[in-house]
């Protein structure tokens, strides 16, 4: 956990997908990892999860502050 310069708790996190979806008549596994962050309260309810548990998130992507990748801003979250 960090705090912006005003104060708000954020907390950045990595979060990692798998599944399989039907694509083309076939089955293809997917797998991704993509950097997230977490901003005020929801910051402070993430950070009480526990490393590796299962949730589905809400938000949206943006570009990272240098603009070379994207980043997920978790808006909420909820046990998968």
């Amino acid at each position: 956990m960090r705090y912006t310069p005003a104060g708000i708790p954020a907390l950045n996190c990595r979060l990692e997908h798998a599944s399989q979806i039907q694509e083309a008549g076939g089955i293809r596994t997917v797998k991704m990892v993509i950097k997230a962050v977490a901003f005020g309260s929801q910051a402070e309810r993430l950070a009480q999860q526990a490393v590796g548990s299962r949730w589905n998130f809400k938000g949206f992507l943006a570009n990272a502050r240098q603009g070379k990748s994207v980043v997920f801003h978790i808006q909420d979250f909820l046990q998968a």
